[in-house]
Formats: structure tokens, sequence, C-alpha cells
């Protein structure tokens, strides 16, 4: 099964249907997991098909998942020579999510994205105040979208 398949059906499993809203969806129930790779894939799989208007918000938070997934990674197996050096990547996906998501400030389609600029500023700050070489990210205390009167915030 190739894996537009393969995500399809998995979106189906979290949501009932498959649509850019159900993909946007997906993607804050796989973040608020910690399942970071898989909310990238979600909306990555939304944004190849949408209009280039839409495709720069959504680009940004697939890039913002996407630094959390080096940061996972590198948390997980700090040693490990693939992973020892995932700080930089994920600094400069954080510095590209903010590039990408600014123009829709402060909300666009129910999130508050001040709130994720400054989960972006918060990360990139960690992780260039200590010389790239502590990691920030923990499980416990790991980033979630909260839903406050119909719009999504991140809490840090």
């Amino acid at each position: 099964m190739n894996k537009s398949l393969r995500l399809e059906e998995f979106i189906k499993s979290l949501t009932g249907s498959i649509n850019a809203k159900s993909c946007y969806q997906a993607y804050f129930l796989c973040f608020n997991e910690a399942h970071y790779y898989q909310a990238h894939d979600v909306l990555e799989y939304a944004w190849l098909r949408m209009p280039e208007e839409k495709a720069t918000f959504f680009k940004g938070l697939i890039q913002f998942a996407g630094a959390f997934v080096h940061l996972q990674k590198q948390y997980l197996r700090p040693h490990h020579y693939k992973f020892k050096g995932r700080l930089r990547p994920a600094k400069q996906l954080f510095w590209l999510a903010a590039k990408n998501l600014q123009p829709y400030c402060p909300k666009y389609l129910q999130l508050q994205v001040n709130s994720v600029l400054v989960g972006c500023e918060c990360f990139e700050g960690k992780i260039m105040a200590s010389g790239y070489q502590l990691n920030p990210w923990r499980p416990e205390t790991a980033p979630v979208f909260l839903d406050h009167n119909g719009l999504r915030s991140l809490r840090l």
C-alpha cells in the first residue's frame, strides 16, 4: 500500500473523513499526542493538494511539527550518530515556521497563530542560548494545542 493510501486510512481513523479540514483536525490530534511525524504527514497530505494562498500557512505548521520531530528523536537517542545533530535543523525549522506563519497573525482558521510564534521563539531561543548543546523538549512538558472559545492556542 502506498503512502497516500496509508495516510488516507489513518486520517479517516482519526476524523472519519478525508479533506483539508479533517487533515487539519488530525494534525492537532497527532501533535497533542507527541506524534509529530504523523502530524507533519497528515497536514502535508492536505498541503500538497491545496491552493497557494492557504499553502503557506499549512507549510508553517508542517515545519513546526518537523522541528519537534528533530527534538524528539534527539531526546530519545541523544548519542546516536544520526540523532545527536538534530538541534540545528530543529532551530532552522522553528525559524522557517515562524516566517511562514507570521502573515496569518493574530489568528487564522481558528488558530491563535501568535501562540505558535511564541512557541517557535521560545524553543529556537533555548536551543541557541545553549549553544546547540541542550535539547529543550521533554515528553512531560511537551507543548499542546488547547481549545478556548472556539480557538486553538499553543500551551508551552
